[in-house]
């Protein structure tokens, strides 16, 4: 099979290309968690202003961000293997300059380590879009939820192999970016079984679609597009500061790793039937159900600092993210042609992960910053999701009840 052209989407090519991206985002996604789980407090050790404690995080959101749109190009001209062999170059990098940096106790390269593992995140972002290039378009819903709910597996793996790693060396979480490398390596391993065309490059004359702008002021992809930032960046704004609340509220055993793994958990395992309820009952109602759950999150968040309430309330959050994200990736692929598909993809990532990383470097001011003990700060985190849950509920309602063209 060349890749020369785009076929017309075929489903058993797009049902097997699914099962490659499942095992890929299992494998390879895993390091997410055991990274959000274990950076922050790296930080907090490495840095001398505790307020910079979740700048790591917020490193990685932000190298995401930045190579958005140069992944999305790559991949538009040199096909999607390209680019996720290029994201596990870059996360099998970025945690050898992280053990590294524990090694040396230095905060900086602890840093630039982050940064570089944020292309690794902007290519795993891909893989959703990549779930929709050789689907039809009954299939398409279902083959995006699929491939999230890989994250189902990297779910339990990640917050695992961050507690059997976090203390192998006498450097605490060393060895956690360690095995960083070799889930990277293991990634690359099944790469290349992946089936998708590289899209044809445009002739000279031929359409190219609208202009970012374009896409931009189109109603549905800018709703889409401001559905995804709420919801991607507000489960990051609380995620990000959860291990620092929960060691802050006296929790010291392996609670947070508990805690993230069941967040993570929420995250990917309703992805086995999202898809299906978008086809049954549209995008828009699953994207609201979405926005409901993450106010609820931050609800029972607010509600007390016991373990069960930690438990619901990251369960919840990441509930609200599946429903939210996947269902406004999937209003997204449905609003753009395959000349547009590179543009509208890199614009949409990049938009994402700039909240991201806003929402990233707020949330350890907030958490350590905002409040005179944990509990004051994790109040703050959670207060701070009020309003852009009502920017993007008054968004999506506009959307929905505006007049339908003729």
């Amino acid at each position: 099979m060349t890749d020369a052209t785009l076929p017309q989407a075929d489903d058993r090519r797009a049902r097997r290309n699914v099962v490659v991206l499942v095992i890929l985002s299992a494998v390879m996604s895993a390091q997410m968690p055991m990274l959000f789980i274990i950076a922050g407090l790296a930080g907090q050790s490495l840095s001398s202003n505790i307020c910079f404690a979740t700048l790591p995080i917020s490193m990685i959101v932000l190298g995401s961000m930045l190579s958005a749109t140069p992944m999305s190009a790559i991949m538009q001209r040199y096909g999607r293997r390209a680019g996720f062999f290029l994201g596990g170059v870059a996360g099998a990098s970025g945690g050898l300059i992280g053990a590294y940096a524990l090694s040396e106790s230095s905060f900086g390269l602890l840093l630039l380590g982050s940064l570089i593992t944020g292309t690794y995140m902007s290519a795993q972002g891909f893989f959703r879009f990549a779930a929709a290039d050789t689907a039809s378009e009954s299939f398409r819903p279902k083959a995006i939820s699929y491939v999230m709910a890989g994250g189902l597996i990297a779910a339990v793996l990640g917050p695992q192999l961050a507690k059997v790693t976090e203390n192998t060396f006498a450097v605490p979480f060393l060895g956690t970016y360690l095995a960083v490398i070799g889930v990277n390596i293991l990634g690359a391993l099944v790469i290349p079984f992946l089936d998708i065309p590289r899209p044809p490059r445009a002739e000279a004359g031929a359409p190219r679609g609208r202009t970012r702008w374009e896409l931009l002021t189109t109603p549905k992809i800018a709703v889409a597009i401001i559905c995804a930032m709420v919801s991607y960046a507000l489960m990051n704004l609380v995620m990000t500061s959860t291990p620092l609340a929960v060691v802050g509220c006296g929790f010291v055993g392996g609670e947070k790793n508990d805690i993230v793994m069941s967040h993570v958990l929420g995250m990917f395992a309703p992805s086995f039937f999202t898809g299906h309820l978008i086809a049954r009952f549209g995008a828009e109602r699953i994207v609201a159900t979405g926005l409901v759950l993450l106010a609820m999150a931050g609800g029972t968040a607010l509600a007390g600092v016991e373990l069960l309430n930690f438990f619901g309330a990251l369960i919840l959050l990441g509930l609200g993210w599946n429903f939210g994200f996947i269902g406004a990736t999937a209003m997204l692929a449905s609003a753009h042609t395959v000349e547009e598909r590179g543009r509208v993809q890199g614009l949409n990532d990049m938009l994402v992960f700039g909240c991201v990383t806003v929402a990233s470097l707020a949330s350890g001011g907030l958490m350590n910053c905002a409040g005179a003990d944990p509990v004051a700060g994790w109040t703050a985190v959670n207060l701070a999701m009020g309003p852009f849950l009502l920017l993007a509920g008054a968004a999506l309602t506009w959307f929905v009840m505006r007049p339908k063209p003729v």
